[in-house]
């Protein structure tokens, strides 16, 4: 049983619905490898799980995560950096590896390691009163996840500003960095984030599950895109989907995930 992290799943497995994963680590959300590791766990679950269309990923009214355990840190050494760093970052890494779209619901500060496992999800909802950034520079660190899909995101030069001052930035500044996707009031951040998510339940889940591997390919996703475009033709939501977008056009195929 995980100790930091929960779960919601659709009540009913046969029937497409939101997984909720939250983040329960009080008072501030730090994220310790523990916490990184069931947070991973809880996302591998909800890739394999066939009645979940999206997910959403939350910590509390208060705040998403402050950032690193700089405590536990603090005790390593070298060898034990080395030892578990490949895993981590692979930890903070998990939500790239989910075939569903994935939302970072945030409130609050969203720092350091908190950050780096919010940048792999889809998309990212903030409250208007949130602080983002990287600070780990300023404890002789650097992220160990986040700069490359950092630099995709926002560009190098503005990922390397962020990265070498470990500046915060407010919700303002984040959208216009493109660091989030939408800036709402605090209270209402969950509910976008299932607003945007529910758009997903009827969506055809092999073809988003391909388009987000292409995505996630980089430089590789020209030659991914023939693979999962191919591939797709073997489902039987892609003769479905065609067939009835030919005859009734888009918005009318039943989608089943076979």
């Amino acid at each position: 049983m995980a100790e930091f992290v929960t779960i919601e799943l659709p009540a009913e497995p046969t029937t497409r619905g939101v997984a909720l994963l939250r983040i329960d680590r009080p008072p501030m959300n730090l994220v310790d490898t523990q916490l990184a590791r069931e947070v991973a766990a809880a996302a591998a679950t909800v890739a394999e799980h066939p009645g979940v269309a999206a997910l959403i990923v939350y910590g509390d009214e208060r705040v998403f995560s402050a950032g690193d355990e700089m405590r536990e840190l603090a005790e390593l050494d070298a060898g034990q950096a080395a030892a578990m760093a490949a895993d981590l970052q692979a930890a903070l890494g998990c939500l790239t590896r989910v075939p569903q779209p994935t939302v970072a619901a945030i409130t609050g500060y969203c720092l350091g390691a908190g950050l780096e496992l919010a940048l792999g999800a889809d998309h990212r909802i903030v409250g208007d009163n949130v602080k983002l950034g990287l600070p780990q520079i300023k404890a002789g660190l650097i992220p160990l996840s986040g700069i490359r899909r950092l630099s995709l995101l926002i560009g190098a030069s503005r990922a390397k500003d962020l990265v070498y001052t470990g500046r915060l930035v407010d919700a303002e500044e984040a959208a216009a960095l493109g660091l989030v996707d939408e800036v709402v009031p605090p209270d209402d951040v969950l509910t976008a984030a299932r607003t945007w998510a529910a758009q997903f339940v009827t969506a055809a889940p092999r073809a988003l599950a391909a388009a987000k591997a292409v995505f996630e390919a980089g430089p590789h996703g020209h030659s991914a895109a023939v693979t999962e475009w191919s591939a797709l033709f073997e489902t039987d939501d892609t003769r479905v989907g065609t067939r009835t977008y030919a005859a009734e056009g888009p918005n009318s195929a039943v989608f089943t995930g076979r």
